[in-house]
């Protein structure tokens, strides 16, 4: 069966945020109703799509998979004006890094991301796993939650909170301009 799409983008050999971004950007001149087809081999994108377009009023309808291909199926939503949900509560890397002792660390990024190099002691939950392994986060601190540039972290950072979870921060602009230590 082919799934019918009005939009076809293409987000190939694009790593996060940028899938997303272009998603974005499409979507302001989609239709409400119409369907979109995001063509991405970012393996992270799968959790990302299927978040921020709940996040957003969006209708996510599933994924294929043709070779290295990830092809996405977005239904958008209300024509009205939605404003993109920021969870508030925010800290620069240089806040993080002087709190490393005082925090619980949540790395949001993909297993090969965090396997090349995460902030010591950080726990790694994939966004894609984070609804099924919220138990397995530490709750006696505070959650700074980091991924490669802020988007995917903020997207986990509103899901705990949901989920309610206390003090949850956003940390900004995350692992690409991280300059304390890496462990690999």
């Amino acid at each position: 069966m082919t799934v019918h799409a009005d939009v076809r983008l293409d987000a190939k050999g694009l790593a996060c945020p940028m899938p997303i971004v272009k998603t974005k950007k499409a979507m302001a001149d989609l239709a409400a109703g119409k369907v979109i087809e995001i063509q991405a081999t970012d393996k992270g994108s799968l959790a990302d799509l299927k978040a921020w377009s709940t996040k957003n009023g969006h209708h996510y309808l599933g994924t294929d998979e043709d070779g290295d291909v990830l092809i996405h199926y977005v239904r958008k939503g209300s024509d009205e004006d939605q404003q993109e949900k920021k969870h508030e509560a925010v800290a620069t890397n240089d806040e993080l890094a002087s709190k490393l002792d005082e925090v619980t660390v949540l790395d949001v990024r993909e297993e090969a991301e965090y396997h090349f190099g995460h902030i010591p002691g950080a726990v790694s939950v994939p966004l894609g796993e984070l609804e099924a392994k919220m138990s397995e986060i530490p709750t006696d601190k505070a959650i700074y939650v980091v991924c490669r540039t802020g988007s995917r972290s903020d997207l986990a950072a509103q899901m705990l909170t949901e989920k309610g979870f206390n003090e949850v921060v956003n940390v900004l602009p995350g692992m690409t301009e991280w300059e304390g230590p890496v462990t690999k």
